[in-house]
C-alpha cells in the first residue's frame, strides 16, 4: 500500500508539471504568432490560469455541493454516519469534516474542501441504506484519504487548468487566425498560422486527457490509503461491487464535479463512462483485493 501510495503521488505531479507547460507554450505560441513579443501572452496565459484558480479555490467546495443538492445533517439526525466519520477522524488524526446527506438512491459520495479544517463529506441516501458497516466505512475511508491526501485542492486546480487551457485555446485560436502580421508573412506566416492553430485546437483536448490521468491516478492512492486507514481493503472492494452490480447513474450528475465522487456518477452511461475521471471498478477491485 505505502508502494502505491509513493507511485501515485509521484506520477500525479509529474503530470501536473505537463499542465503547466502546455499553459506557457500556450501563451508563447501566442506571442511568436501575433507578434506581439516581450512575454505579454505568456504573462496574460498565467495571470489568467491563476485568477480563475483563485476564484475555484475560495468558492469551488460550495459551488460542488450546491450542485448536487447535498443538505447538512446533524449528529442527532443521524448518528450513526456521524460516529463513523468521527472514529476514522480519530484515527487518521484529522478534524471532523462538515457532513451532508445526497437524497440519491445511487451508491455514492463525495469529499470537497481546500484543506481538512475546511473539509466536507457528503454521502448519497443510497450508500446509506445499501452498505454495511464496514462496506460504507470503506467508502468513508476513501473519502478522507482524499481530504488528508490534499486530493481536493489538487484535483480543484487541475480542473481548473483544463479550463483555462480550453479557454486561452480558443482566444488565442481566434487572434492567430486574425493576425495580419502572418498574412504579410506569405508563406512563413501561413505555416505559423496553421502550426498555432492546431496547437490551440490540440491543447485543450491533450490537457483533458491528462485532467483523466491524474484524476485516475488519485482514485488508486485514495483506495490504498482508505485501506491502510481501516485496515480492511475488503470492505472497499465490496462497496465498489455493489455499484457495480448496481449500475445506477446519479440524478445530478454533473462532469464538472464527476471527480470528487468515490465512483463515476455516470455509471450505466457509456459514452460518459469512456471519459470517466475514474478508473475501471474492475480494477480498482482488483488492487485492493491484491494489498489483502
Amino acid at each position: 500500500m505505502y508502494s502505491q501510495i509513493t507511485s501515485n503521488k509521484r506520477q500525479s505531479v509529474a503530470l501536473m508539471m505537463v499542465f503547466i507547460l502546455i499553459i506557457i507554450g500556450l501563451g508563447y505560441l501566442f506571442d511568436i504568432s501575433s507578434g506581439l513579443g516581450n512575454y505579454g501572452g505568456v504573462l496574460f496565459a498565467v495571470g489568467f490560469s491563476f485568477g480563475m484558480t483563485l476564484i475555484s479555490y475560495f468558492k469551488g467546495d460550495k459551488i460542488a455541493l450546491w450542485s448536487t443538492g447535498a443538505k447538512p445533517i446533524t449528529k442527532e439526525e443521524n448518528a450513526y454516519l456521524y460516529r463513523m466519520v468521527e472514529n476514522l477522524c480519530i484515527t487518521s488524526g484529522l478534524p471532523a469534516p462538515k457532513i451532508y446527506i445526497i437524497e440519491d438512491s445511487a451508491i455514492n459520495a463525495l469529499a470537497t474542501g481546500r484543506n481538512p479544517e475546511t473539509a466536507t463529506i457528503a454521502v448519497t441516501r443510497g450508500a446509506l441504506e445499501q452498505l454495511t458497516n464496514e462496506e460504507l466505512e470503506g467508502v468513508l475511508a476513501h473519502e478522507l484519504s482524499h481530504v488528508q491526501n490534499y486530493d481536493i485542492r489538487f484535483m480543484t486546480l487541475v480542473v481548473v487548468l483544463v479550463g483555462a487551457i480550453s479557454m486561452l485555446s480558443n482566444i488565442f485560436f481566434h487572434t492567430i487566425r486574425s493576425s495580419r502580421r502572418n498574412r504579410d508573412n506569405g508563406n512563413a506566416g501561413v505555416i505559423l498560422m496553421i502550426v498555432g492553430l492546431f496547437f490551440g485546437i490540440l491543447a485543450p483536448v491533450v490537457a483533458e486527457i491528462i485532467k483523466l490521468a491524474i484524476s485516475r491516478r488519485r482514485e488508486y492512492l485514495a483506495d490504498a490509503s482508505g485501506s491502510l486507514l481501516t485496515r480492511y481493503p475488503e470492505g472497499l472492494a465490496k462497496a465498489l461491487e455493489k455499484i457495480a452490480a448496481q449500475n445506477q447513474p446519479m440524478i445530478k450528475a454533473d462532469t464538472a464535479t464527476a471527480h470528487l465522487f468515490f465512483a463515476n456518477p455516470f455509471s450505466g452511461k457509456k459514452f460518459a463512462s469512456f471519459f470517466s475521471t475514474h478508473p475501471p471498478i474492475e480494477d480498482r477491485i482488483k488492487k485492493l483485493r491484491e494489498m489483502a
